[in-house]
């Protein structure tokens, strides 16, 4: 396979994801009603084991071959997990093993990032079954494929819509390549909303793009229950020194915008993502301090007002119903908050707290 030209809308390219550590606080977690997986782990019953670098000890579902076992995973529409040897151009090859245990948990084990991104990849498929009834990233049952080591010191990954594949560097820093939960459900995002919405690239339509795909990376990462990357609303923080991007106050990465402006469509489209991430979470958890799952957070409005959150599972449904039925490649912040009002009501009902508090959510971002 050759190496596509990545655009701004399908690469986590690592200039864009860096950002300034945030310190994390202890705490207890908080009740939600996001849907949860079939196991403690989000992958359902694997014929193999993994020990990967971000998500511990995991199930992976496998496949016998002769004496030994393929990193695919029949029950998960054939989903295949390759090395792509460094190269960026070529096929890669299919990760066998004689044991059917996989990864050692650190990164000088080749399966250990294959381990990472196959798990990863199938929790996001149970998410998206159990979540929203759709069958694989694009929703006609056909599984991914992923290739990690692409490249020589390849810091980013990006999802090829030409292959219903992904491709994963080794990262800028040796040790840390890019293959954590919250990033490989983002990459898959891309899939999803290339299929549905289909945002252009450039301005308002593209930062709803990729503050779509965090939303769909977050709301799979709580999903998954795992005890070792544990769900959170900040984005690549396993993977860099810190979260290059953070829900509830985007801010804090020193160039995401907290609120829309008229010349957000300006912007990087990650920075131009922030009103999207921030809407979300505070539609989501509300407004104000809390601690969630050992993470402190503190969200602010634009207008002052104190939200109340109506909870994961419910804001992740609306967003997702307003993205496949009512979003299209030229929907800006605007067409977003009437397309989500719209999905609240048909949900809820058009009397029901969740539509009101949907325009709430808006108006704390300063849209509408």
């Amino acid at each position: 396979m050759s190496h596509p030209t990545p655009s701004r809308r399908t690469r986590l390219a690592t200039a864009a994801f860096l950002g300034a550590a945030l310190a994390l606080t202890a705490g207890t977690a908080t009740a939600n009603t996001t849907p949860t997986a079939p196991t403690a782990t989000g992958t359902g019953t694997g014929t193999g084991t993994g020990t990967g670098q971000y998500s511990g000890t995991v199930p992976l579902g496998t496949t016998p071959a002769g004496a030994a076992y393929q990193l695919r995973d029949p029950s998960r529409g054939g989903q295949r997990t390759l090395d792509a040897l460094n190269q960026t151009s070529g096929p890669g090859v299919l990760f066998t093993d004689a044991d059917n245990v996989w990864g050692t948990g650190f990164p000088s084990n080749r399966q250990t990032a294959a381990v990472d991104v196959h798990y990863a990849t199938a929790v996001t498929w149970d998410f998206y079954r159990a979540a929203f009834n759709r069958s694989g990233v694009r929703g006609d049952g056909v599984a991914t494929t992923s290739r990690v080591h692409y490249g020589t010191g390849y810091g980013g990954a990006f999802w090829d819509a030409s292959c219903a594949c992904v491709s994963y560097g080794d990262g800028t820093t040796p040790g840390r390549p890019p293959t954590s939960l919250d990033i490989v459900g983002h990459e898959l995002a891309h899939g999803l909303i290339g299929s549905t919405a289909n945002f252009t690239a450039a301005g308002e339509p593209g930062a709803l793009g990729e503050g779509t795909a965090d939303i769909l990376a977050t709301a799979g990462e709580f999903f998954a229950e795992n005890k070792a990357d544990v769900g959170d609303y900040l984005l690549g923080e396993r993977v860099y020194d810190g979260p290059p991007r953070r829900m509830d106050r985007p801010s804090a990465d020193g160039v995401s915008r907290d609120y829309w402006s008229a010349d957000i469509g300006s912007l990087d489209p990650y920075a131009a993502s922030g009103p999207a991430r921030h809407f979300y979470y505070l539609l989501a958890e509300g407004s104000g301090p809390k601690e969630i799952n050992g993470v402190a957070y503190d969200s602010p409005t634009h207008d002052g007002s104190k939200l109340l959150g109506i909870g994961r599972d419910r804001a992740t449904r609306i967003w997702y119903r307003a993205l496949t039925l009512h979003m299209r490649s030229s929907t800006d912040y605007a067409a977003a908050r009437t397309a989500t009002i719209q999905s609240a009501i048909e949900l809820y009902g058009a009397a029901a707290p969740e539509v009101a508090r949907v325009a709430a959510a808006w108006k704390a971002v300063n849209v509408g």
